[in-house]
């Protein structure tokens, strides 16, 4: 295990698309939806913990998780967990964690990824990032991994390489960074796939401690500035009050928005590992088992005739008959029923939005 290796694993989202079984609550990055025995959380913990040791791992999140993560990843110090009092998106979260790491090793070079993403091939995997660090030990880089794409997705975002593979770097699928593009329409995905220069965005990043500090500083230096003004608490008692009269100040913006987008040292690692960022139903329905029909079911008692392609995610206490149905989600979580085409699933956060408006956060 190289000393200088660190990891930031971000579990401050609320899953709303996963809804109604990720609840604003305990999300889903804090569920085993996948019927492992571990959480998506503690599957991402991990499969790190293989590269390096407990006390290298950072989990930055919410201050309502502080219990569920210390419930859910004992083995990491107390002090390893960063807790945002409000959520502002990638960046700010990020640049925290930079300042933490720093106290503690201004050589680390560091791996940043999402708390809630499948990984189907754990060997492929570490194996890329592993070469990721090395990569961003030995060059002052911003490193994305990219995703061989399988099919025009129009929920992932876009990564467009130059066709030039990186002097030094010939046996790896490395890349440059030509464009960033959000997650487009059907069409625009098509032409992505067929141009063949486009890779799903995993948004995994690495970087070192210095090239991302420097980066801070050159396109976001009002967030860098904020955190600057901590460097006397952090680790101390007064840095929770320090973050918690801080945060709110900072501009809500991504990390791909507000530096990635900018920079001219970016570089895409293409790796095939059995990836999914598990953003939706309908992402899990296709890593799921399906019966001869294609329905994938959970639930102990759920009775189904002349359906299709469905999804059935119930608590086990649950009696369901469901027919007639094709190409549906069915999702039901204590007092919440959720029935959806599966091709509308993309609304399914504007109903919770709707939902919130209506009657309030108790049922989100």
């Amino acid at each position: 295990m190289d000393k200088n290796y660190y990891c930031v694993i971000m579990a401050g989202g609320i899953g709303s698309r996963f809804w109604p079984l990720s609840k604003t609550e305990r999300p889903k990055q804090f569920l085993d939806i996948l019927g492992t025995g571990r959480t998506l959380l503690q599957q991402t913990f991990y499969r790190f913990q293989k590269i390096m040791p407990p006390d290298h791992v950072y989990v930055v999140s919410n201050l309502e998780y502080k219990e569920i993560i210390a419930e859910q990843l004992p083995e990491i110090p107390e002090e390893n967990i960063l807790l945002e009092p409000l959520r502002r998106n990638t960046a700010p979260c990020i640049d925290y964690a930079n300042f933490r790491i720093y106290q503690k090793n201004p050589n680390a070079k560091i791996v940043v990824a999402p708390s809630d993403h499948l990984i189907m091939k754990e060997e492929e995997f570490l194996r890329s990032v592993e070469q990721g660090l090395e990569f961003v030990a030995a060059n002052d880089a911003l490193l994305t991994l990219g995703i061989l794409p399988s099919r025009p997705e129009t929920g992932y975002g876009y990564i467009q390489s130059v066709e030039k593979k990186v002097k030094g770097y010939e046996t790896l699928s490395l890349r440059k960074v030509k464009t960033f593009t959000e997650k487009p329409d059907i069409d625009l995905a098509k032409v992505f796939i067929n141009s063949g220069d486009f890779y799903w965005n995993a948004g995994i990043f690495f970087w070192s401690l210095e090239t991302i500090m420097n980066s801070f500083e050159m396109y976001l230096p009002e967030i860098h500035s904020l955190f600057k003004e901590g460097v006397e608490v952090y680790g101390t008692e007064d840095e929770q009050k320090f973050i918690h009269e801080t945060y709110g100040n900072c501009k809500n913006i991504s990390i791909d928005y507000g530096i990635m987008e900018k920079a001219d040292n970016v570089f895409v690692l293409v790796s095939d590992f059995g990836w999914s960022d598990l953003g939706t139903w309908g992402s899990l329905y296709e890593q799921l088992n399906h019966d001869e029909l294609q329905n994938s079911v959970s639930g102990k008692h759920v009775f189904m005739y002349e359906s299709s392609g469905t999804l059935v995610n119930v608590q086990d206490n649950m009696l369901v008959v469901l027919q007639g149905l094709e190409d549906y989600i069915v999702v039901q979580n204590q007092n919440i029923i959720l029935v959806c085409k599966r091709e509308d699933e993309q609304k399914i956060k504007q109903y919770v939005t709707d939902i919130k408006t209506e009657i309030g956060e108790d049922m989100v």
